[in-house]
């Protein structure tokens, strides 16, 4: 479902059953904010909505129309126990929140009791929360819970990796901040940019809906011979014809390839220019020449960015690398539920 600009949906659920519930959608508006950044405690109520979504869908793809033989077959529905969450490997950690959330939809009797928090660094052996309430409950939603938590914590980890590896080649001019794109997994998107934040990283825009980033393509399929300044002036009259302002509440971006089309993109004075699969060197350029005659406007860096070329790309003076393997292609970060004690 795709959300006007300037909104976010609040969804609310109440369960019978694992399999007896009803939901209730509200749509919000939003105050308009450019700068808006976020910390990686800011778990607020769009990935609250988003957590719940994807919640359902993982319990009603894992229990279908029957819910959990095993259980139902085994499992005396009376037995309490605690269990713990705990780190298999080091890393960074994130999706408590939904964790959490996961438990109490299925039965508000679960106790979940976080020992860390989205954000922190993990060792190997870690135990993160402890849950506690029906073991029917705990092990019909072991797996969700755990696909969320090792999901989000290998995004995390992986961004913490390519942040220290920016970081790490800094000197008095590099400021290179660790983005991310919309590669997600769909229905994942607004939990995998939190996740990026748990790991130190920035998020891109959210989506098509709030940023504008003009691409080759859009530039071969609007006049293949007019020059990127003219796009971008085209499109802020565009924006501004259906938003009443002339656009300047949204940042525009604009993709190139080389150094001539970063100096026509400067002419048009987007707030940044995206240097895409450039070489070091062309990087090197292209900041020496923006501090020059553009000091207003961002660069970034992508295409191609792995941890092995991250540092030399930041040690040239870009503003901002974005790298889309840190949704894409994160490994996940083992978690494991860890029994404690059966309770009487």
């Amino acid at each position: 479902m795709a959300l006007p600009v300037g909104t976010r949906l609040s969804i609310r659920a109440q369960w019978k059953a694992p399999n007896d519930y009803t939901l209730s959608y509200q749509l919000h508006s939003l105050p308009h904010d450019r700068h808006r950044t976020m910390s990686a405690s800011s778990f607020g109520p769009l990935e609250h909505a988003a957590a719940l979504r994807l919640i359902q869908l993982g319990l009603q793809e894992d229990l279908g129309e029957r819910g959990d033989l095993t259980c139902q077959g085994l499992i005396d529905p009376q037995l309490r126990a605690t269990v713990q969450v705990v780190a298999r490997k080091p890393g960074f950690l994130s999706g408590m929140p939904v964790g959490e959330l996961m438990y109490r939809q299925m039965d508000p009797a679960v106790q979940w009791e976080a020992l860390a928090r989205d954000g922190d660094s993990l060792t190997a052996g870690q135990v993160v929360a402890n849950v506690t309430g029906p073991v029917g409950t705990l092990l019909t939603g072991e797996r969700t819970m755990l696909n969320f938590l090792t999901h989000l914590s290998g995004i995390a980890t992986l961004t913490s990796q390519f942040v220290a590896a920016a970081r790490g080649s800094r000197t008095g001019r590099t400021k290179a901040k660790i983005l991310d794109t919309r590669k997600t997994l769909p229905g994942y998107r607004i939990l995998a940019k939190y996740a990026v934040r748990c790991g130190g990283g920035h998020n891109h825009r959210m989506g098509l809906h709030d940023g504008v980033l003009i691409k080759d393509n859009h530039l071969a399929a609007w006049q293949p011979t007019g020059s990127i300044a003219e796009a971008i002036a085209h499109t802020r009259r565009k924006l501004g014809q259906t938003s009443g302002a002339p656009g300047s509440d949204i940042d525009i971006e604009v993709e190139v390839d080389t150094l001539e089309q970063m100096v026509d993109a400067f002419a048009g004075s987007p707030q940044i220019v995206l240097l895409d699969n450039m070489t070091t060197a062309q990087l090197a350029e292209a900041v020496a020449y923006r501090d020059t005659h553009a000091p207003h406007i961002l660069l970034e860096a992508s295409g191609g960015v792995t941890l092995a070329t991250v540092a030399e790309i930041a040690a040239t003076g870009v503003d901002r690398i974005s790298v889309g393997a840190i949704t894409h292609s994160a490994p996940q970060l083992d978690l494991a539920f860890d029994w404690s004690q059966a309770l009487a």
